[in-house]
């Protein structure tokens, strides 16, 4: 499995040579703590509901040659969802010589909004009180 930073996505997005949903696509996996603030213009399909949606997903992205996982902290479901994704597409799509590749965010959406979350172009819905630590 191949993981990108936040630093390189950030970078990505901000590519006036790329456009996300034809040239990438992000896909965020996280359940309940979705709600927030995510990363812009990312597409939410919760891990909960992943495996009934995957066929769906792949049928979506199936042009798209860079595919971006994530969740909070891109531990065990963004990393999870990319294999199962990968595996599912591998099975529907039988032309290998698409170009495509699937990363994973490497520390999640925790780690991009703390760098990003001031910046509109990278972050959106962010509200502060569901990151406000009770130790602040």
């Amino acid at each position: 499995m191949r993981y990108i930073s936040g630093d390189e996505l950030a970078q990505l997005m901000k590519s006036e040579d790329k456009a996300a949903k034809k040239d990438f696509v992000i896909i965020d996996v996280r359940d309940d703590d979705y709600f927030g603030g995510n990363i812009k213009g990312a597409v939410n399909k919760p891990s909960s509901e992943f495996l009934t949606n995957v066929d769906a997903l792949v049928k979506d992205t199936k042009d798209v040659p860079l595919v971006i996982f994530h969740c909070a902290l891109s531990q065990v479901r963004g990393p999870k969802a990319a294999r199962i994704y990968e595996e599912t597409r591998r099975t529907m799509l039988e032309d290998k010589d698409i170009h495509h590749e699937v990363v994973v965010l490497r520390d999640g959406f925790t780690q991009f909004q703390t760098k990003y979350k001031d910046d509109p172009a990278l972050v959106e819905n962010w509200d502060k009180d569901v990151w406000a630590s009770d130790w602040s």
